[in-house]
């Protein structure tokens, strides 16, 4: 019914994409150009794209005035906690609500994605309130609580679409040849997730990795900061950014994640159903 796209109605697809790659890549570009100018090049009235006269003064500034190493251990190690954590819950919550459909799983699954529409200001003391009568605030373990808690939704959403992409006669097959639920779910079920899984440790590890207004409120000890608390204190009280130092800031802090995409977006594969209907 549809025929072979032209010459023309390819080129100019190709050319969208190109486009579309360099809007995207633009702004990335201009701050690792900004994170290697000198004070005096920023001040430019016609700034360049490539610096005159390079240098690494500015994250040299990053690290030694803000501690940026630091900051960006801890939120590593938020972000990882609060991706593995996500996936450990959303996984088993995930299945039940895609394979047992009821009138309250539905309710539960209308809930969990009304709940992305509270605004973060609403929410904010009720949370600080709870997690200092828990011993909590001012805690890694209390942020990392939120960060689960605020990406489930998403993640549940999400992963149950996955399971509902895996075929039933897999799951059945497997029982007709004795396997209990415990071990249809371990050698059918999981491995079959995993690009799903995948995604949604991707999506909870990022979101805690750029999130920045609850680290703000609820970290009170510099030692403790989140990389973006730490990467704010380079604007000053009237708004005034010192963009040099700021922008190698930024540039190391936008590493990990492509670093962390890079490595499992292996396992993104669609294609892991793949032949396994067959045979």
């Amino acid at each position: 019914m549809f025929g072979k796209p032209s010459r023309t109605s390819r080129t100019l697809q190709y050319l969208a994409l190109a486009g579309y790659l360099i809007f995207l890549g633009f702004p990335l570009v201009w701050l690792l150009s900004t994170a290697f100018k000198p004070p005096r090049e920023l001040v430019r009235l016609h700034p360049t794209l490539i610096p005159d006269n390079p240098t690494l003064q500015n994250f040299v500034q990053a690290f030694t005035e803000q501690e940026l190493g630091r900051a960006a251990l801890n939120s590593l190690q938020v972000s990882l906690a609060s991706a593995v954590l996500t996936v450990l819950v959303a996984m088993p919550a995930s299945y039940a609500l895609a394979r047992f459909r009821s009138k309250l799983g539905t309710a539960a699954l209308g809930w969990v994605l009304l709940s992305q529409l509270f605004p973060f200001v609403l929410l904010i003391i009720p949370i600080f309130l709870v997690l200092r009568q828990v011993g909590l605030a001012n805690t890694h373990a209390g942020l990392v609580l939120i960060y689960v808690v605020w990406a489930l939704p998403f993640a549940l959403w999400m992963l149950q679409g996955f399971v509902r992409n895996i075929p039933r006669e897999l799951e059945e097959a497997a029982s007709v040849d004795g396997a209990t639920r415990v071990q249809v779910l371990r050698r059918v079920v999981f491995p079959l997730l995993a690009p799903g899984l995948v995604a949604t440790a991707l999506f909870s590890f990022i979101s805690a990795w750029n999130e920045f207004f609850f680290a703000l409120v609820l970290i009170k000890t510099p030692d403790l900061a989140t990389l973006p608390v730490a990467l704010a204190r380079f604007v000053g009280i009237e708004g005034t950014a010192r963009l040099g130092p700021l922008a190698a800031g930024s540039l190391l802090a936008t590493l990990p994640s492509l670093i962390f995409f890079a490595f499992m977006q292996r396992r993104l594969s669609s294609g892991s159903l793949a032949g396994a209907v067959k045979g």
